[in-house]
């Protein structure tokens, strides 16, 4: 499980409903638990759980099959960092920076 960070005002676009419609409109199927969790798979991803924790954070686990072909983990890929994209607000470089900064701050 990895918690990411979401952009301060983005929250109200992946709060409620909107972040099942967000992953179904990605990955084509979204499942919500009685805990609020959103469930899916696609290509390579056996399992994605997504969970809204607050209104600064997304908490996100995989399971991912390591046995597929080049042109399926590719995709697997593409759809999943324009999943982080939307549902966090940050671009992948934003992402980074911000890890490299905790990092450097010992917040891992």
């Amino acid at each position: 499980m990895q918690d990411y960070e979401i952009r301060r005002g983005h929250s109200s676009n992946i709060d409620g409903d909107k972040l099942g419609s967000l992953v179904k409109g990605i990955f084509g199927s979204a499942k919500k638990q009685d805990d609020g969790t959103i469930e899916t798979s696609f290509g390579a991803l056996v399992k994605l759980t997504v969970r809204l924790k607050d209104k600064k954070t997304i908490t996100i686990g995989t399971v991912m099959d390591t046995k597929v072909d080049a042109s399926t983990a590719e995709e697997t890929r593409k759809k999943y960092f324009t999943f982080l994209d939307q549902v966090t607000g940050f671009s992948s470089k934003e992402r980074a920076k911000r890890l490299q900064k905790k990092a450097k701050e010992g917040k891992l």
